[in-house]
């Protein structure tokens, strides 16, 4: 990813990454000069630990504190530092979903900025259609079980921050995505049985385009390696950036970068994959689930 652009406008990407990438050359250039996060922290009159998440991309950056840490660190060639100061200016430009910051949490914001950055997205799923597949009807039933006092207008809201994820798959550049979903999910009926009805030929579509392999893990597989929760696995364009995995909680996420527990979670999305039905099965799976939705057990 150039940071030299002649706009400083950030990629589809947005700030997020932008701020990773960011993060992960400073701390390179502190590393190098073998200087500690406490003594850099000082330089620019903070903390170790505000260094630690400035290199962790956690935080906006300063285009001040980037020149002084620059200097700090001895870069001294024009260029090189103009493209830094550069990509400072550019992670500080908000993302769209900035708009909808007043639906949703923090925690959250971050997670938007990565998977529109994504190449590839694995998710796996055990209770909802993932949100990148959901119907706007499906959606707001699941919305309606989470915030069941939730006024029209920030029902639209959020149902339309969804529509808008969607659209990174529409994209000629968008990621590919791989999603398993346990067969569990498909039979509970959120919002009745049409809105469900609706929900499965919505999947039987999107299972025919290039960009998306969808898989169902049957009820007879049986207990499986990734019953603990859902959770994806996103991969970025950038040799640099570790894969990361998300794993959403109720009031908060978790993110993980380090390599032994993104292997960790691969080996446990490979697993499901194979326990799964192959994705070319997946139309006819579907079909047969969508004459059995709302018919007596």
């Amino acid at each position: 990813m150039s940071a030299g652009t002649q706009q400083e406008e950030a990629p589809t990407g947005g700030p997020t990454v932008l701020r990773i990438l960011l993060g992960t050359q400073l701390r390179r250039l502190r590393e190098a000069r073998a200087i500690s996060r406490e003594d850099a922290g000082w330089e620019i009159r903070a903390s170790g630990s505000k260094i630690s998440r400035m290199e962790l991309g956690r935080v906006s950056f300063k285009e001040r504190d980037v020149s002084d840490l620059l200097t700090l660190y001895g870069v001294t060639e024009p260029n090189e530092r103009e493209a830094l100061l550069v990509l400072a200016r550019q992670a500080n430009n908000p993302g769209w979903w900035q708009q909808f910051s007043d639906v949703m949490p923090g925690w959250f914001q971050s997670y938007l900025g990565l998977e529109a950055a994504a190449t590839l997205i694995r998710t796996y799923e055990i209770q909802f259609v993932p949100g990148l597949l959901q119907t706007p009807d499906y959606a707001r039933a699941v919305i309606m079980l989470g915030h069941a006092g939730v006024t029209p207008e920030e029902m639209n809201k959020r149902v339309e921050l969804r529509r808008q994820r969607q659209a990174i798959l529409d994209r000629p550049e968008g990621p590919q995505l791989w999603a398993v979903i346990d067969e569990a999910v498909l039979r509970r009926p959120i919002g009745g049985v049409e809105i469900m009805k609706a929900q499965i030929e919505f999947l039987i579509e999107a299972s025919k385009k290039p960009n998306v392999r969808l898989q169902i893990i049957p009820f007879h597989a049986g207990g499986h390696a990734a019953a603990g929760g859902p959770f994806a696995i996103l991969r970025f364009p950038e040799p640099e950036l570790p894969d990361v995995v998300y794993v959403e909680q109720l009031t908060s996420a978790i993110y993980l970068d380090k390599r032994e527990d993104v292997d960790q979670y691969a080996m446990a999305m490979e697993r499901v994959c194979i326990d799964a039905e192959p994705p070319n099965h997946t139309p006819e799976i579907l079909g047969k689930l969508l004459h059995e939705v709302g018919r007596p057990a």
